[in-house]
């Protein structure tokens, strides 16, 4: 392989290659796309770079770089291996990210996320990675019960860094775990990885201005490092001609106006460089797009700036801990139920190895307590709100199409709210930790998420995916059309914790109006099934929110069961209360689920009458 120089040396200049397309997991999946007629290396690109999702991620990746120039360029994607922390202590390092941020504004350490690096980035070739991620897969097998957890940690501080250290002896085992994913990935993959050699740790800050120690410092010192955590072994790749470059998010929609400039899209990355802006006038910068390929001018005040990680890809995801035995539980401190921060699954290889469902619907929403006239009581003529009830929230978030656009996609009350964080916390309570969220693109639902993962102390640490293959039968949609949702960038932009990278099973555009009950059910059915497959071995937890139908549409057939008549399914649909909340559990290598006992109480409510005392009190 061309030394690492060279490489660079071959993609500095961008802007004169022609172009063409790209995938991996794989198997199965490039079969399928093999037989759609795509080239092998495209399918192959578009699989690396989607992580090997499914076909669906794969062709839409495809159709989006049409234009790309670098396309059919035989030039292969960077790996890492590192090892990510988890629960209670995931969430003190990213507070202390966050408070870093807040005091200090961001420094180096930010542009990736909490981790311990394993090895160096290193080359693989897209037609080897699924042989790569059975390295790490086999890896991880041998050494899981070899690992002593928790880690030890110890805070270092010195005028440049600021860092936790993994306690030496431990750290030679975890080398010694390097070592043979480098074995592994030679025997099975072909290439060379060379394990990390200096010290283990997890980087808080450097690269920050002296005058930011004592505050960085203390911050540290905040930080629990007994906290509960479950390792991860991931390993995640980048674009090798993007490694040296800054990463800006974009903001704000943008139409070319001139050949040279570039498209934006919400929520799209794009990568820039200094030695790329020599034709860029004041207030623009050359860039290329992450979702297209292709580069262009585009306007400065329209991009923000993201972390490097954020356009990173997971290939695999592997478990470390060990806490699986009541011996270890009940005798650790570390891994008590001490803080009301602890989230800890709980103590059973069952529950390390099963994967578990929740389907949740949303909480109480507006238009059903305060009628269908609520918005012109809340609007004035200018589209300002106004609450007129201490039920309503006190603010709404920004509708790109104006206020009306809330008659079809209402947001939730401020009751509906409390329901969730309940729901939430008494997740939290029963040690139970969300892996992934999935969410109905309706803004009930994702505000539902959104507090479901306060109250589980989540926030910002799991992002919420949104999947319009999760929204309700369409025939319950009043008119000719469906609602327009806020975007998932503008949702970002309003403070919610929306995953913006995510590529939906089932995009908007595949939903039809009015569509027929088997069509929903169809539907229903086959993105849950996608959704599971997609997060298979990555977690063990994954938490849907959507609407009442969501808990039979979801959960019968990946039961084996045939779907019920649509006047039996209404019957069920019409009994389920806000905050409706079914679990399920995959039942061995079988394919199949039962549902069973939720790990939290159920949560009653009932109606609550207007009250005017102008009209019960005031008497002649």
């Amino acid at each position: 392989m061309a030394a690492k120089e060279d490489l660079y040396a071959k993609v500095t200049p961008r802007r004169q290659r022609q172009s063409r397309p790209s995938i991996i997991k794989h198997g199965s999946t490039l079969d399928v796309l093999l037989s759609m007629g795509f080239p092998r290396t495209r399918a192959l690109k578009a699989l690396v770079s989607t992580g090997g999702k499914n076909v669906q991620a794969a062709c839409d990746w495809l159709f989006s770089h049409v234009d790309d120039p670098f396309l059919d360029d035989p030039l292969p994607r960077e790996y890492v291996l590192y090892l990510r922390p988890s629960g209670p202590l995931l969430q003190q390092l990213s507070y202390f990210w966050q408070q870093s941020r807040l005091s200090c504004g961001k420094n180096k350490a930010h542009n990736i996320f909490p981790h311990i690096t394993l090895c160096q980035f290193f080359m693989c070739a897209d037609g080897k990675v699924e042989a790569l991620c059975d390295a790490l897969q086999a890896t991880v097998a041998k050494w899981k019960a070899r690992i002593p957890m928790p880690l030890p940690l110890e805070l270092y501080t010195s005028s440049t860094f600021i860092g936790l250290f993994v306690e030496e002896q431990v750290a030679e085992v975890l080398k010694g775990f390097a070592a043979d994913f480098a074995s592994e990935a030679a025997a099975k993959a072909d290439v060379h990885v060379e394990p990390h050699k200096k010290q283990l740790h997890i980087t808080l800050a450097y690269h920050f201005h002296a005058s930011h120690l004592p505050v960085l410092e203390k911050l540290a010192k905040n930080v629990d490092v007994s906290s509960g955590c479950d390792w991860m072994a991931v390993l995640f790749s980048r674009d090798i001609r993007f490694a040296n470059h800054e990463t800006l998010q974009v903001m704000y929609p943008y139409v070319p106006q001139n050949d040279d400039e570039l498209e934006l899209v919400l929520g799209d990355f794009i990568f820039t460089s200094p030695v790329e802006q020599s034709s860029a006038s004041e207030g623009w910068v050359f860039g290329t797009s992450l979702g297209t390929g292709q580069s262009g001018l585009l306007p400065e005040n329209y991009v923000n700036q993201a972390d490097e990680s954020d356009t990173w890809v997971v290939h695999g995801y592997y478990s470390l801990l060990q806490c699986v035995n009541s011996a270890y539980l009940s005798n650790s401190s570390q891994c008590k139920n001490e803080s009301s921060m602890q989230v800890l699954r709980p103590a059973t290889q069952s529950s390390l190895s099963k994967m578990r469902l929740f389907v949740c619907r949303h909480g109480e929403r507006m238009d059903v307590v305060f009628g269908k006239h609520w918005i012109t009581q809340c609007f004035d003529s200018k589209g300002r709100y106004i609450r007129s009830n201490l039920n309503m929230p006190s603010s709404l978030p920004a509708r790109s199409g104006g206020h009306r656009d809330y008659d079809k996609d209402c947001p939730i009350t401020v009751f509906g709210s409390t329901q969730a964080r309940l729901v939430g916390e008494a997740l939290l309570e029963s040690q139970t930790a969300i892996d992934f969220v999935y969410c109905s693109p309706s803004l009930r639902c994702v505000q539902t998420a959104q507090h479901i993962l306060q109250g589980l102390q989540q926030e910002g640490n799991t992002k919420i995916r949104i999947e319009p293959g999760l929204f309700e039968w369409t025939k319950w949609v009043s008119g000719t059309s469906l609602p327009i949702w806020i975007l998932p960038a503008e949702l970002a932009t309003a403070n919610l914790s929306v995953d913006t990278t995510y590529r939906p099973h089932i995009p908007i555009s595949k939903l039809g109006v009015s569509e027929s009950y088997d069509t929903y059910i169809s539907r229903s059915f086959q993105v849950t099934r996608e959704i599971l497959a997609e997060c298979k071995s990555l977690g063990n937890t994954v938490l849907i929110v959507a609407h009442a139908s969501s808990l039979e549409a979801c959960t019968r057939q990946i039961q084996g069961l045939t779907p019920q008549n649509s006047k039996d399914f209404v019957q069920v649909v019409r009994k389920i209360p806000y905050l409706g909340f079914c679990a399920c559990e995959e039942i061995g290598e079988t394919g199949l689920w039962q549902l069973v006992d939720p790990p939290i109480l159920p949560l009653t409510h009932g109606p609550n009458h207007s009250f005017s005392w102008r009209e019960m009190l005031m008497h002649d």
